[in-house]
């Protein structure tokens, strides 16, 4: 299905979280070293707080909001919510300690988190919240979601 117009500044973010993924897993299958582990986790952390900390904030006080308020209590968006503290723990965790398997755990949660919103979530309430919360969920996502160009 396509996605609603309202959402694209969310998924555009989702793209550049699969892209971070990505980094992640060739930044690892090529250099194992420490000093690339050292760097592919200050990207991570850079990348989180310029983008996704802003995500998580649209989508918590936002879409998630609207969802509950117009469709009722949802057991997706409180995982999705979970999902988002322990991405929040584990980037404090490779500020301060990266590791291999830490990097792969972010990756791992992130790309399964991103694949849950847009092919589950997305999916589900795009074409059940009204036109005029979707008209305004997309008024805010244009005007306060970050807009990155990726760089490796």
């Amino acid at each position: 299905m396509r996605r609603h117009k309202s959402l694209h500044p969310l998924s555009h973010q989702h793209h550049n979280g699969l892209a971070l993924c990505v980094l992640i897993e060739r930044g690892l299958a090529r250099d194992s070293s420490d000093a690339n582990i050292q760097r592919l986790a200050a990207k991570c952390a850079d990348r989180f707080d310029l983008e996704l900390v802003n995500h998580f904030e649209l989508e918590e006080q936002d879409l998630f909001s609207a969802i509950l308020s117009e469709l009722g209590p949802n057991a997706q968006v409180d995982a999705l919510v979970a999902e988002h503290r322990r991405m929040e723990q584990q980037i404090a965790q490779l500020r301060v300690e990266p590791t291999i398997e830490r990097l792969q755990a972010f990756g791992a949660l992130l790309r399964a988190h991103i694949r849950s919103e847009e092919n589950e979530l997305f999916e589900s309430v795009q074409d059940r919240l009204s036109d005029a919360t979707m008209q305004r969920l997309g008024d805010t996502f244009e005007a306060r979601a970050v807009r990155v160009c990726l760089e490796p």
